[in-house]
């Protein structure tokens, strides 16, 4: 792009654009060239069974930015593979087991990531081989709402420290060691809480796509040099789903208005009480849950993390990728 861009924003900046900035910028139109020949294997009928309440995700919108990156994710896998390759012959035959690509998917309440999650990971196993891809969220890392009422954390819900990070590493831990059968707890936005006793397999799948709200998040480094990792340090490729905070404000009230009116109304609903209120109580919680914990979170926790992204998918306020900002290499 030839006007300047500040390299975290994605605006223009007085700071030398691109040149300063460690990412390749692509207006939407030119990142849709990037296809290539590739058919889309998606109808129109299956994006919309994986699209989110409120996502205005198409077939269209499908083809224009998300086979692009499919095949740009294909092609690290591939490498990925053939790296491995290379160093199993230069330790001599090592019989380390080849391990999953691990994807991570990082971005706001609202900003769309389940979304792109589900549509990446049918994208990607219709490639050559059909890889075997698994998709697992954070969500179910979350301590159980007992144990964040007895902490004083249920109005924290989603900030890094109502997450059992250390189940987390145990859990990409054992992916990367090419571990058969791993287990990942379930969670119920239903309900609102962890299942208890429930679980899902991830048996060595080719791909894993791990998303949620603050998997690109970093601690305060330890003295002494002392290794403590990451979340992140896990992932072969990073996505971060960007938009502005009045588009994600708008969506996040919007959803929440939408389902006052469709889940919440069944009495079993951990949010039901919301259905049975007068419309304008409604948007005043809406509005108060937005300030006070997901705005927040927003600021505090998950935009500080996405300069660390591989790669940046900016949506405008129609919830369509307007730019794509790709880490350079």
């Amino acid at each position: 792009m030839s006007a300047a861009v500040d390299p975290f924003t994605l605006r223009p900046s007085p700071l030398g654009g691109e040149a300063l900035s460690p990412y390749h910028f692509f207006p939407a139109e030119t990142w849709a060239t990037f296809r290539g020949r590739e058919a889309l294997t998606l109808t129109a009928d299956e994006v919309r069974r994986l699209r989110s309440l409120g996502d205005q995700i198409d077939v269209d919108e499908v083809e224009r930015i998300y086979l692009a990156v499919s095949r740009l994710l294909y092609s690290h896998v591939e490498s990925s593979q053939a790296l491995f390759r290379q160093r199993k012959r230069f330790l001599r035959g090592s019989d380390q087991a080849r391990t999953p690509f691990i994807i991570g998917i990082a971005g706001s309440v609202a900003a769309g990531k389940s979304t792109t999650a589900r549509i990446l990971k049918e994208l990607l196993a219709r490639w050559p081989g059909t890889p075997k891809v698994d998709l697992v969220t954070t969500d179910g890392f979350l301590f159980p709402n007992a144990v964040l009422e007895a902490n004083g954390l249920m109005q924290r819900k989603g900030f890094p420290e109502s997450y059992d990070v250390a189940a987390i590493l145990r859990f990409l831990s054992d992916i990367k060691a090419g571990a058969r059968h791993v287990r990942a707890p379930v969670y119920s936005h239903f309900f609102y809480d962890v299942v208890p006793g429930e679980s899902v397999e991830v048996d060595q799948p080719d791909i894993l796509i791990f998303e949620g709200l603050n998997v690109l998040q970093v601690r305060d480094m330890p003295p002494g040099g002392r290794f403590v990792p990451f979340v992140s340090d896990f992932f072969d490729h990073s996505i971060y789903i960007d938009a502005d905070e009045r588009d994600l404000h708008r969506w996040y009230v919007a959803r929440f208005m939408r389902l006052r009116e469709t889940a919440f109304r069944d009495e079993a609903s951990f949010f039901h009480r919301y259905s049975a209120i007068s419309e304008d109580e409604a948007l005043t919680i809406a509005e108060r849950l937005w300030t006070t914990i997901n705005a927040r979170n927003l600021y505090e926790n998950i935009l500080p993390t996405r300069p660390r992204a591989d790669l940046i998918l900016r949506k405008g306020g129609d919830h369509l990728v307007e730019e794509v900002a790709l880490r350079k290499i």
